[in-house]
């Protein structure tokens, strides 16, 4: 499965700080096809480069086309995006870019699929909404429903990028193992090696000795330390023997 496929189109464009910062977040998300119906601002215009650090060469291969007809033609699937949900072109299918863009990607398998994006004065028209598949809708206070666009598109790049790496994962069931957890042995070696160092330096002394350690043994062991992890407090032990003067702990592994 690839981004590869996936195109974001801004139509009408009218500010070039939006597009610099699209591009910027595009990159940040490894969506690479922009294509901008009769833009406004220009990908040459200085604000948008100047936004666009890392997200120039994306400027650079940037595509202008005359109408949303044209930026779509060979695209399968289609999203619009919209503050408003109320009205009959803009039902159907409606949802979150968290429930639509799983939905995106597997599309995006077969060929090119379009996010479409509106003009910052008003956004998308009804007919270009019902030229799409269906609807983002991002929930925001209903007080103030207006995006910026450049915002937007992190939004749903986000969670686009959220669902391809759920999907990698998924196919890839050896990268959802946990990290190894230390031996029973290794750990046991810890405690006794921790325990004669908190002993030298006076933090378990009479009679709450055993239940301080096991209090140590029990937050420990809840955090399954790594092997890596029991070395690293077999180096605490270490350091507080030392400062105590005492010799090196006979069990530690390498001592």
């Amino acid at each position: 499965m690839s981004l590869t496929n996936v195109r974001v189109v801004l139509v009408r464009p009218h500010y070039a700080g939006n597009l610099g910062s699209v591009a910027r977040v595009m990159r940040n998300f490894g969506l690479a096809d922009l294509v901008l119906v009769a833009p406004y601002a220009l990908p040459t215009d200085l604000d948008a480069r100047r936004l666009a650090t890392h997200g120039l060469p994306l400027l650079d291969a940037a595509r202008i086309v005359p109408d949303l007809g044209a930026a779509l033609a060979d695209c399968a699937f289609t999203l619009a995006t919209s503050s408003l949900t109320a009205g009959v072109a803009r039902r159907g299918m409606t949802g979150t870019a968290a429930e639509l863009m799983p939905r995106l990607l597997e599309a995006a398998a077969d060929g090119p699929v379009g996010l479409v994006f509106g003009p910052e004065p008003h956004g998308l028209s009804n007919d270009e909404i019902g030229r799409c598949h269906g609807l983002v809708h991002i929930p925001v206070d209903p007080d103030f429903t207006s995006l910026n666009l450049a915002q937007a598109v992190a939004i749903c790049c986000y969670e686009l990028r959220k669902a391809f790496s759920a999907a990698a994962t998924a196919s890839n069931p050896a990268d959802t193992h946990a990290p190894k957890v230390a031996s029973h042995a290794e750990q046991e070696r810890m405690y006794e090696h921790l325990r004669e160092a908190f002993a030298a330096v006076g933090y378990l002394f009479g009679g709450r000795a055993d239940s301080l350690m096991h209090a140590v043994r029990q937050f420990l062991g809840r955090a399954n330390p790594t092997p890596q992890e029991v070395k690293l407090m077999h180096g605490l032990a270490r350091q507080l023997l030392f400062a105590a003067g005492k010799a090196p702990h006979r069990g530690e592994p390498g001592g």
